[in-house]
């Protein structure tokens, strides 16, 4: 049993080492919230909000998740006891959606939990791997740019690599990657930049051997996904479309993907991603693990979470130093041979490097009994 002491938040600020381009926007300065979750034993577990500072991937932003952590979330934990993180999805019922706010917090308890119990937090999910494979992303370029920095990906030894793609920005792109790369890995994510009114257009990237094609109609849509995926060969992967348990079985049961993306922060926390795995596996719809651009402490959760049996795709885990000059945990995440090592310490398994944090530092509040 863990009670409660106290909760920091820290606001921090980092520059990519090169812009993330997508179909809705660019990002080249990254703002997280790293939250740490202290018990009155003194241990410590850390999560993160894996917002942007705009709404272009959810609703929710920094400053939201700010001000949701600060005003409703952390006041329902301080001075109180949990026996187990699953807890959290009822002391949280009755606030609605806040996802990323909630997993940050969420994620903390995981680790602070797993800690208590001398494990890693893959063992404290259920994790079954030692190693997990990691695959890479190419935001929106010039397909001189894209076509080197899969070449770079490659030779990194990469399992699988993801590119992103709009309207515009498609055929062509993915013709000249296949003459080049014919046999290597490759999925698309278009971030809801097609309608069905796109369908010949989606229906032409058939032809690429694609291991999938990654949320092309509105963020919120399941309907028409379904509609979709009977015209394509190529898999339908949902990503923004799933915020829920219950959405992932809503869209199973309407075929409208054979393969899901699961973000902590988008579900709202560990627990509900693990219902989430556990569902698709039940129905025999593979999983992988979502990026958010995130620090070390996030991209920790997700190798324990992508340690899950029915994670079967590489997913968008790739090494600290392809987004930080220096990140924020030690040692850092390292790729080799294009698989990650599952951490066998307690917790996430990474050192927080405080002082490389109060650097980065903007903003700080504690919050405590």
């Amino acid at each position: 049993m863990s009670k409660v002491k106290k909760v920091t938040l820290h606001l921090i600020e980092q520059n990519l080492l090169s812009p993330f381009v997508s179909s809705m926007g660019k990002v080249d300065k990254r703002e997280s919230i790293l939250v740490e979750v202290e018990d009155m034993d003194g241990v410590v577990g850390w999560g993160e909000v894996v917002a942007f500072s705009s709404p272009w991937y959810t609703e929710e932003t920094i400053k939201t998740c700010w001000h949701m952590l600060q005003d409703f979330l952390v006041p329902q934990i301080v001075n109180e006891e949990f026996e187990h993180p699953q807890q959290l999805q009822n002391c949280f019922q009755t606030i609605k959606r806040n996802n990323m706010a909630k997993a940050s917090i969420d994620m903390a308890i995981w680790d602070l939990f797993s800690k208590r119990q001398g494990i890693s937090l893959s063992k404290a999910i259920g994790g079954t791997r030692d190693y997990i494979d990691s695959g890479v992303v190419v935001s929106i370029d010039s397909i001189e740019n894209v076509l080197r920095k899969m070449e770079e990906h490659v030779k990194a030894g990469y399992k699988r690599i993801k590119i992103k793609i709009k309207p515009g920005q498609d055929y062509e792109l993915l013709k000249q990657i296949r003459q080049q790369f014919p046999n290597v890995p490759l999925m698309v994510d278009a971030n809801s930049a097609y309608t069905l009114e796109d369908i010949d257009k989606l229906k032409a990237l058939d032809e690429f051997n694609l291991l999938m094609i990654e949320q092309p109609l509105a963020d919120d849509d399941i309907f028409d996904h379904a509609k979709l995926q009977r015209k394509l060969s190529t898999p339908v992967c949902l990503d923004e479309s799933i915020a829920s348990v219950e959405d992932a079985r809503k869209a199973i049961e309407m075929g409208s993907c054979q393969v899901l993306n699961i973000k902590i922060g988008r579900v709202g926390g560990i627990t509900e991603a693990i219902k989430i795995h556990d569902i698709c596996q039940f129905h025999h719809i593979p999983v992988w693990c979502g990026g958010m651009l995130e620090t070390g402490i996030s991209r920790a959760h997700n190798i324990a979470l992508a340690s899950l049996p029915n994670f079967t795709i590489p997913g968008d885990i790739s090494a600290s130093s392809r987004y930080w000059k220096r990140d924020v945990i030690v040692p850092e995440v390292y790729v080799e041979n294009g698989r990650i090592a599952v951490p066998e310490e307690q917790g996430i398994g990474y050192n927080v490097d405080r002082g490389w944090i109060q650097h980065l530092t903007k903003q700080q509040k504690v919050i405590q009994a």
